[in-house]
């Protein structure tokens, strides 16, 4: 069983390079080819220095699933969706220490490149952030850094149009990205993240600081990536983490100077209508938090 079990994970792992090897030929491998993979993340803790900032989290994320992180401020969520793509170790003095399986790649193992991890799990960060380049230029940026050789010309208008933002820009490709509003500017963000062709995404609060159109329309956009990609949000917003996501995980301190940790995790509909913990069900109907 053992022996037939790594016959199909070394399969798996085979098809992988081999469609990645293609899309950076641009031999028409393309996002929904069944390439998207989970996370299995276990026992992994977060530290500033001496201070842990998060312990103990273990949790399966599930491919092609929104999964939305909620959590009072201060109990970690940012800094455990940072631990998925080694951005948390770019601080001076953090770590990270326990096991982030991506497929079946360990991305803290001694052989995993950093630059490589965060090539395959993309993040999008609560302010937006495009370069100061035209438009086109932010998409293609990172795709041309990694040697991409496919049609440029078509994988920005295939990453505008998965951000949900290519009518809106396609005849203002050579105008600035800061020219753009908040909401563009986020979604020219997610463009960004989409033409390195990731197998995740992370968000941290995407939709934090704009208004209610923009936010929907980052929304709408969160459930198409699904069926592409492996999606994980952290969100303040509890409508917003009921509406989009499949499964919802939720952080927690119980006391004052503990680290943050994984307090209930489940489909987000059982989360929202029948929490198993009194605190998970006294912060999602807004008795705290």
């Amino acid at each position: 069983m053992e022996t037939e079990k790594t016959g199909r994970e070394r399969k798996v792992s085979e098809v992988s390079r081999d469609q990645r090897d293609a899309r950076k030929k641009g031999d028409g491998a393309a996002p929904g080819d069944g390439l998207t993979l989970g996370m299995k993340i276990q026992d992994l803790s977060a530290f500033y220095g001496s201070f842990k900032a998060v312990t103990d989290v273990s949790i399966d994320i599930q491919a092609n699933k929104v999964t939305a992180l909620i959590g009072p401020s201060g109990c970690g969520k940012s800094t455990f969706i940072r631990c998925l793509n080694r951005m948390h170790e770019v601080i001076p003095g953090a770590r990270a220490e326990g096991h982030v399986m991506l497929g079946e790649q360990d991305i803290y193992a001694k052989t995993s490149d950093p630059v490589v991890i965060r090539r395959r799990v993309g993040m999008v960060f609560q302010k937006p952030n495009p370069f100061s380049k035209s438009i086109y230029e932010n998409v293609a940026w990172g795709a041309r850094i990694n040697g991409y050789r496919g049609d440029m010309d078509e994988l920005v208008e295939r990453s505008l149009k998965h951000a949900a933002l290519w009518e809106e820009v396609k005849d203002r490709l050579k105008e600035s990205g800061h020219g753009l509003s908040g909401g563009q500017q986020q979604r020219l963000c997610i463009a960004r993240t989409l033409a390195v062709e990731p197998e995740v995404i992370l968000m941290d609060e995407p939709a934090s600081a704009l208004d209610p159109v923009s936010t929907q329309k980052i929304e709408d956009t969160m459930d198409q990536l699904k069926q592409d990609y492996t999606v994980v949000i952290v969100t303040h917003n509890m409508q917003q983490a009921a509406r989009i996501s499949d499964y919802t995980g939720f952080f927690y301190i119980e006391n004052m100077g503990d680290p943050g940790q994984l307090w209930e995790f489940d489909e987000t509909e059982k989360m929202f209508s029948n929490p198993e913990r009194k605190e998970t069900e006294d912060y999602v109907t807004g008795r705290f938090g």
